[in-house]
């Protein structure tokens, strides 16, 4: 077989008889073409001649454009096609591959564009590939006093929830099944609007505790605090934590408060020590009165202050600290994690008087002078914290008032630095149990 550069290769023609072979370009051919049952099959000649042209590929016509059923025309399926050489095949059998080819390259991209579309979907929280937006209840509150339809005791230990209901939707959902939930509230004493993430654990809803109140824990973040409250987020394991240690009988199974910090955002330095500092949004009021309430409207809570108490890292460390020696016949305990121990805003300058109201130094020196109630502080600091002066600072602060009512104890977190991944796993390791050594819950 040969190959014409020019155009289409040139079926096999075999040399003519001696004496019919023209000796010219322009004489007239004499051979004639061989009868359509001796013509040979193509790939018999495959790999002869100049080139070792392979002929056409399967579909292929010999022609530009030509495509299966047309290079046969003319050609009964199974005989012998004289122009390519190749068996002609039944119309049927040859659609049948492309036709199933197609279906599954089909198959596949739809199977791949929904795997894409179900992943941005999930992505950006779209339903239903999230239940995140959609509405968490944590009880029914009932004023009358009762779970389960039974009257509560007089001396109860247990407080249902009061109401008015909260409207909570879902911020996440947890392996276990237990919610993050968000709402947005204001508070009906700072006058301060605001959200709170709240979480219950999973003992909460055991119906074996359908009468018990449970201990919370008002979680306050660092930094900014607004517009978000970093202990409300999974990854760093508060939560998680939470039912890890009293699975483990470590700690109490608290519920969780976890309110905007500050009223904005945390702009050239400026915070509002989680105090009422004249002329600002009442956020000590905000922290103290209005997200309790919050929770005793909507959860079965305590109702001493044995079911209540704080933990916050740096400036929610400060806040907690000070508003457990504030409100001691509030709040029993805090977990203080990095903590400033004296008011440093900004926005304290020309209110000194009201500054010192809101020092931790100052209001242990009154507990101390009042001899109560007893506090509980438990302190964690990292020896290398980013501000070299947090773990001397807390020390003097336990050398000068660990005395009468109010109790200290104080976690060195080797290698530890100043931020919530070094603080959580740490409580475990003891201030988690020293708190909850002192503290109610479940109870009835």
């Amino acid at each position: 077989m040969s190959y014409s550069p020019d155009g289409p290769y040139q079926p096999y023609q075999p040399y003519p008889p001696e004496g019919q072979r023209s000796d010219g370009p322009y004489q007239q051919q004499h051979t004639q073409p061989l009868p359509r049952q001796q013509f040979p099959r193509q790939e018999q000649y495959a790999g002869q001649g100049q080139g070792q042209y392979q002929g056409p590929g399967p579909g292929q016509g010999p022609y530009p454009g030509q495509q299966g059923q047309d290079r046969h025309r003319g050609v009964q399926p199974g005989e012998l096609c004289p122009t390519c050489g190749h068996v002609a095949p039944d119309a049927q059998e040859e659609r049948r591959p492309s036709r199933v080819k197609r279906w599954v390259i089909g198959g596949v991209c739809v199977l791949a564009l929904a795997a894409v579309a179900a992943g941005a979907m999930t992505y950006f929280e779209i339903p239903p590939f999230t239940d995140k937006g959609t509405a968490v209840s944590f009880g029914k509150p009932d004023a009358g006093g009762q779970a389960g339809g039974t009257q509560q005791a007089p001396n109860a230990k247990a407080l249902m929830p009061t109401g008015p209901k909260a409207e909570f939707a879902n911020s996440m959902t947890l392996d276990d099944g237990t919610h993050v939930a968000v709402t947005t509230i204001t508070g009906k004493k700072s006058g301060f609007k605001g959200k709170v993430w709240v979480w219950a654990p999973k003992e909460y809803f055991d119906p074996k505790y359908a009468k018990s109140g449970f201990p919370v824990m008002i979680a306050l973040p660092g930094g900014a605090g607004y517009p978000n409250n970093y202990w409300m987020g999974t990854d760093l394991g508060l939560q998680k934590s939470i039912g890890k240690w009293s699975a483990e009988g470590k700690g109490k199974p608290f519920i969780l408060a976890m309110p905007v910090l500050n009223p904005a955002p945390d702009d050239n330095g400026t915070y509002w020590d989680g105090s009422d500092i004249p002329g600002q949004p009442k956020m000590g009021t905000w922290l103290t009165d209005d997200v309790p309430d919050l929770m005793r409207e909507n959860f079965r809570t305590i109702k001493s202050r044995d079911g209540w108490a704080f933990m916050g890292s740096s400036t929610g460390g400060f806040a907690g600290l000070k508003a457990v020696l504030k409100y001691p016949e509030k709040f029993k305990a805090v977990i203080a994690s990095g903590p400033d121990v004296v008011p440093d805003s900004l926005l304290w300058k020309g209110h000194e008087q009201e500054k010192a109201a809101n020092n931790p130094e100052l209001l242990a020196k009154e507990l101390i002078a009042k001899k109560g109630p007893d506090v509980y502080l438990a302190f964690q600091v990292g020896d290398n914290e980013s501000n070299k002066k947090t773990l001397p600072d807390v020390q003097k602060f336990i050398a000068n008032y660990t005395k009468g009512p109010i109790h200290t104890s104080l976690r060195v977190i080797p290698g530890g630095q100043h931020n919530a991944k070094t603080y959580v796993p740490n409580m475990g390791e003891g201030p988690i149990q020293y708190i909850s050594k002192v503290m109610e819950g479940p109870v009835e």
